[in-house]
């Protein structure tokens, strides 16, 4: 995928997975939880070169000896997200070639919604082959597991002769707040819910999703490459890690 196509695919996956949704007012002003993953004061730029964010995620700059470029936040996403959507985007190409996309959505204190990303990759005319829930075991700080959604993706694009062409890709995600971890929508819904009513706080979620094309047949291949970086970014930004000696990490509780 050329840079272009990774700024579109990148901005699908902030549009729904940040998509704006109403939370229902519960008669006053919840205080905001802290995210699980570090936010600070570097720029984000739009499709022209502006700065249209001072605060990021804070994504590594190299990763297993890739450097990370920084992929524009898009006018849709500036115009339909909420002002306070906090971005972190960033595309890495490793010394032997392979890329792979870092893509962080955090909500801010307008009751965002998260979406399931499948939405996202069907709009940009992918077809999802299959669906897995993967645990992704992560050294540091302590040995644990994130429990996580892989999915495996196909669709047709034209090559340099514009000639069509299938490509493969493989996408895992999984969401986080200051103290829980989990690849399920329908568990985090319910802990926003039942944070705010018992303690009057509104969970600060995060969005957490990784990407790698491949060619057919190579699917098996590029995730465990992309596992392994994987491995080697999450405990450069993510906060909140799982029980130790990669026990399952803690999950939103369901009713």
């Amino acid at each position: 995928m050329n840079r272009s196509k990774w700024v579109l695919f990148g901005a699908a996956l902030g549009m729904m997975a940040a998509a704006a949704g109403y939370l229902g007012q519960m008669g006053h002003v919840h205080r905001l939880g802290a995210p699980g993953v570090r936010v600070g004061p570097v720029a984000l730029y739009g499709e022209q070169g502006e700065v249209v964010a001072r605060e990021s995620v804070l994504l590594p700059e190299k990763v297993l000896g890739g450097t990370g470029t920084n992929l524009p936040i898009t006018v849709p996403e500036l115009t339909t997200l909420p002002k306070d959507t906090t971005f972190g985007r960033r595309l890495y190409r490793l010394p032997d070639g392979f890329e792979a996309m870092i893509n962080v959505v955090l909500m801010g204190t307008d009751r965002t919604s998260i979406h399931q990303p499948q939405f996202c990759l069907v709009a940009q005319d992918w077809i999802i082959d299959r669906t897995e829930r993967v645990p992704l075991h992560i050294e540091r700080p302590h040995p644990y597991d994130v429990p996580a959604m892989k999915l495996t993706a196909s669709t047709r694009v034209l090559d340099e002769q514009n000639q069509p062409k299938m490509v493969s890709g493989i996408y895992v995600y999984w969401f986080v707040t200051a103290d829980k971890i989990t690849a399920e929508q329908g568990a985090r819904m319910w802990s926003i819910a039942r944070t705010m009513v018992e303690k009057g706080e509104l969970e600060r979620w995060a969005y957490i999703a990784y990407f790698a094309s491949c060619q057919p047949g190579r699917e098996e291949a590029t995730f465990e490459r992309l596992e392994r970086f994987i491995r080697a970014s999450v405990p450069e930004f993510q906060v909140v890690t799982g029980k130790p000696s990669g026990r399952s990490a803690p999950v939103a509780a369901r009713p």
